[in-house]
């Protein structure tokens, strides 16, 4: 019987040291070994290990890793607040330094990384006043240079793999006013352009009634011109055609005469028929 439970207490020790000696890292990850908190050399990549029942696994995840910071307040060379998001992404290549550095704590890690940007940013923002700050992202933005960043990201035991700015806003209060500002400028050269479209509008206005009474007396100029042209001609012709036969020229004046004073309703002629004014009327009954 004694031998029996011996032999279960041997299984069960058996199996426990086997437990205790082989472990299993997953796809993503890898593993550290220490043995009374010193680490022990190897590598240990995804896949089942063995390792001494005394010492002690830590696993990390070796894949890409991105955080985001938010309303990180930085103030510039006026003094003035400004609210910048960023993120950052790293990956795990040296798991002993990781270990060292931060205990294989990834918060840890993403704390530090964010203090060391943070760094470098303050350094940038306040080397400007805010409008410049503001005007040129670029001035933050070269603070979070990955390569720069690298060397002190590789005491972390990870690689910087990207640093970006996401967004530059002002505070609540100089937003406000910054807004106002704005508004005030663009109502400022809305009124200018009002007034410069104006005086332009009434330039061209000008210019065409000018042009157009220009035109218009051009126009009557040459009209008078052509209509005296025109009755000279008639005159001209008239006057042969009245020397050739002044019996024809008698008569046609006579004509323009009846047309002129006779047959307009209304009128009233006190005339004596046996007057020079009707001769050809009774020339014409006589006949």
């Amino acid at each position: 019987m004694a031998t029996r439970v011996f032999s279960a207490l041997g299984v069960l020790l058996l199996a426990a040291l086997l437990w205790r000696s082989a472990f299993v890292v997953d796809e993503g990850e890898v593993a550290l070994i220490t043995r009374f908190g010193q680490i022990q050399p190897g590598d240990y990549g995804p896949g089942a290990h063995l390792k001494s029942p005394l010492a002690q696994v830590h696993k990390f995840d070796h894949r890409l890793i991105t955080r985001s910071y938010s309303a990180e307040g930085f103030l510039s060379q006026d003094q003035k607040a400004l609210s910048i998001d960023f993120f950052l992404k790293w990956r795990l290549v040296n798991p002993a330094r990781y270990f060292e550095a931060t205990g294989g704590d990834e918060d840890a890690t993403a704390a530090r990384l964010a203090d060391i940007v943070r760094g470098d940013i303050k350094s940038a923002v306040a080397a400007a006043p805010l409008a410049a700050d503001i005007a040129d992202t670029r001035l933050a933005a070269g603070a979070l240079n990955a390569s720069a960043l690298q060397a002190p990201a590789a005491l972390l035991g990870v690689e910087l793999v990207d640093a970006q700015l996401q967004r530059i806003d002002l505070p609540d209060d100089l937003a406000n006013a910054a807004y106002q500002r704005m508004q005030q400028t663009l109502l400022a050269q809305a009124q200018q352009l009002r007034t410069q479209g104006g005086t332009e509008s009434d330039k061209i206005r000008a210019d065409a009634e000018h042009k157009r009474a220009q035109t218009l007396a051009d126009a009557t100029r040459e009209a008078q011109h052509v209509r005296g042209e025109a009755d000279a001609a008639a005159a001209d012709a008239y006057a042969r055609a009245y020397g050739a036969n002044p019996e024809f020229a008698a008569f046609s004046h006579t004509l323009q005469a009846y047309k002129s004073s006779l047959g307009r309703e209304g009128d009233v002629l006190v005339i004596s028929p046996e007057g020079e004014f009707f001769k050809y009327l009774h020339s014409a009954s006589g006949r």
